[in-house]
């Protein structure tokens, strides 16, 4: 999906532009919110993309902010106007995560640490629906599918053709050991990561118990990049509620977080013969109950 035509992360980047443009005029945030005789939350909401941005919104403050140049003034309204649409996700009703989903379809590049799980993207059907059913307590059956139909949806971020998503994951070793669902299942998974781990734009690597402690070992964490802007954003998952950070300082300290893991971990060579060995054991495993 094209940036223009995914409404979070175009609402995200029209606030970034009308906090820079506020700024630039030398206006507080509480100033603006009194000029316009709306309350200062709704500007940080505004501004932090955390609501819709309708055209008049737009209009107003650039009036205010004494924006003169006419097709700054039209482009600003176009994003406003495509904020408002919707993405593919929401006609799965009120679903988790759905902010991240947006950004990782807008994404050009993903580069993800996994210690627990096999991550959504690389998820077989029967993998996905084990992980969903086994982590969630209370879901009822039809919550269950509409998850299970959410992730396998977002994989088609990976298989497109025009625009395919540069994957790279570092997983732990542990990921390969943690039985999902039963050895069959993960004999499955396991053959269907080697042969994903083969495509050009997906770059697959272990960290083995081996290297001792390392910088991942406070937990998982994503950083996406985009193709038309430098900002990039560091997600991190949480159970009940994720965090996004945005600050340049957070972002580089993520980046290089991940830089020192993909050193320390196995190369996208010896990762294939690493997991071809683990998935034998499973092989074994299925074949002698």
């Amino acid at each position: 999906m094209a940036a223009n035509s995914n409404p979070t992360v175009r609402r995200r980047r029209l606030g970034a532009e009308l906090r820079r443009l506020r700024k630039a005029s030398g206006l507080k945030s509480t100033e603006v919110a009194e000029r316009l005789m709306v309350s200062q939350p709704k500007i940080s909401h505004l501004e932090n993309g955390n609501r819709a941005i309708s055209p008049r919104d737009v209009r107003d403050l650039c009036a205010l902010y004494e924006v003169t140049d006419q097709q700054v003034i039209d482009t600003l309204m176009q994003m406003a106007k495509e904020s408002g649409q919707q993405g593919w996700w929401h006609a799965y009703g009120d679903i988790p995560q759905s902010v991240y989903i947006a950004l990782e379809t807008d994404a050009a590049s993903l580069h993800t640490y996994e210690p627990m799980v096999i991550p959504g993207l690389l998820q077989t059907p029967a993998y996905a629906h084990a992980v969903i059913e086994e982590t969630i307590p209370q879901l009822t059956v039809e919550q269950a599918a509409t998850r299970l139909k959410v992730r396998l949806r977002r994989q088609h971020r990976i298989y497109d053709p025009a625009y395919p998503l540069r994957l790279w994951v570092v997983l732990d070793e542990s990921v390969l050991h943690r039985v999902v669902g039963s050895p069959d299942i993960m004999r499955e998974q396991l053959e269907h990561l080697n042969a994903l781990n083969t495509e050009p734009h997906i770059t697959v690597q272990i960290l083995p118990y081996t290297v001792g402690a390392h910088p991942g070992l406070s937990g998982r964490f994503s950083v996406l990049k985009f193709t038309d802007t430098p900002d990039a954003v560091v997600y991190l998952e949480r159970f009940t509620s994720d965090l996004y950070l945005e600050k340049h300082s957070d972002v580089r300290h993520y980046s290089v977080m991940y830089d020192h893991l993909q050193a320390q971990a196995l190369d996208p060579a010896a990762t294939l013969d690493f997991i071809a060995d683990v998935t034998k054991a499973y092989i074994d495993a299925a074949s002698h109950p």
